[in-house]
């Protein structure tokens, strides 16, 4: 195979104790399966799942912390080995994940790992080849049956099915697109950079950087055995404005009626209307103001009443918006600095913090919500880590 996988099973004893010291992942010093266990009835306790860029000495793959979601401590469990795994996505019932292995064509694979929550434990399925070079998203149905990835580099989808025991079947489909947009550099091909479901499952969109389009297909629920769920038939084109560069988006919580489509070049959000399958633009709004060209992600606040986006390439940080109850549109509520890097974030599903993957300066932050600003307080319980590139949180139990 082209692609080597080494699964490290590294449990020995605690290396943090509830006192607000620093994880560091560097001294490889791991939580045994007895502690992890006797925390899954702690309600305030999740697991954090890590992915990494392993081309740094130090990071390896996939990293497992527990992290309590009111204290904002976290310890570290475990960890997988896997190259480049930039990118995780968890199965429903959250007992499978998956990671891309964000390489070039001869060397891009898609990993399907199990997730025993007992123990703490990540084990290898299978891992099949990408089909597309750098593949930097990945994402899963609500039935736990289909995954997709984005092939940045490839400038296309690539889809595959589930099977009963969590591991994936080779590529059911690679649907490519073609053009370019207005940047002759940076936007000379497609370059696919995130595909998500719609929040009613029917339609799965997705982002195209170099095109300055924003995909939609309609979701085939029961395809046939070795059938793709989405068939490029039923594609369906959203253009945004020259320039934009498409990266990542967002629906709000509340039955998804709008969503938020972040421009990694432009620096806005372009806020929509959301209704079956049918987006209608109503806002655009810089997230960018010093015109970096680096916009990399975006989440909604659990509440649906704040919306982060995170800056990167200069003033590196998170713009804070205020969300409209009433129509969904933004207004700018503050801006938070963070480590360099800030490629991807995440919120706790209690609201209370917002965790930052600062890939430059190999460091998590961890910054407290004020429920009734949004703005943000750097607690100063950093996770150190290498390259980390993508954060996911799963229940304990």
């Amino acid at each position: 195979m082209y692609y080597k996988i080494a699964m490290v099973s590294l449990l020995t004893a605690l290396f943090i104790s509830c006192t607000g010291n620093r994880s560091d992942t560097s001294n490889e010093q791991l939580s045994s399966p007895d502690d992890v266990t006797a925390l899954n009835g702690e309600a305030n306790e999740l697991f954090l799942l890590v992915g990494t860029y392993t081309s740094q000495e130090g990071s390896k793959g996939i990293y497992l912390y527990r992290f309590n979601s009111e204290t904002g401590l976290s310890d570290s469990v475990n960890m997988a080995g896997v190259e480049n795994p930039s990118y995780l996505t968890l199965s429903p019932d959250e007992q499978f994940i998956y990671a891309v292995g964000e390489n070039d064509e001869s060397g891009s694979a898609v990993h399907a790992f199990s997730f025993d929550k007992k123990s703490g434990s990540l084990t290898l399925l299978n891992s099949q080849p990408a089909g597309g070079s750098g593949p930097c998203y990945i994402t899963i149905d609500s039935k736990g049956k289909s995954v997709h990835t984005a092939n940045y580099g490839g400038g296309s989808i690539s889809s595959f099915h589930v099977e009963s025991d969590g591991s994936l079947t080779p590529a059911t489909s690679v649907i490519s697109f073609k053009g370019s947009g207005a940047d002759s550099i940076r936007q000379a091909g497609p370059h696919l950079h995130s595909v998500n479901y719609s929040p009613d499952g029917q339609f799965l969109f997705a982002a195209d950087l170099g095109t300055d389009k924003l995909y939609r297909f309609t979701v085939n629920d029961t395809p046939f055995e070795g059938q793709p769920a989405i068939l490029e038939s039923s594609l369906k084109e959203y253009i945004t404005p020259a320039g934009t560069g498409p990266r990542h988006f967002d629906f709000h919580p509340d039955g998804g009626k709008y969503l938020y489509l972040l421009g990694e070049l432009s620096g806005e959000v372009i806020v929509y209307d959301y209704h079956f399958g049918e987006l209608v633009e109503k806002q655009v709004i810089t997230a960018d103001s010093i015109g970096a060209r680096g916009s990399a992600d975006i989440h909604v606040s659990p509440d649906g009443r704040f919306l982060y986006a995170s800056n990167r390439l200069q003033a590196d940080g998170l713009v804070i918006f205020s969300i409209d109850p009433d129509d969904g549109t933004l207004t700018k509520a503050g801006y938070q600095l963070t480590a360099g890097h800030p490629r991807n974030f995440v919120i706790t599903p209690n609201g209370r913090f917002l965790l930052v993957a600062g890939r430059d300066d190999n460091t998590i932050q961890v910054f407290a919500i004020d429920g009734e600003t949004g703005l943000l307080t750097d607690t100063n319980q950093d996770i150190r880590i290498s390259k980390p590139v993508c954060l996911k949180f799963a229940q304990m139990r």
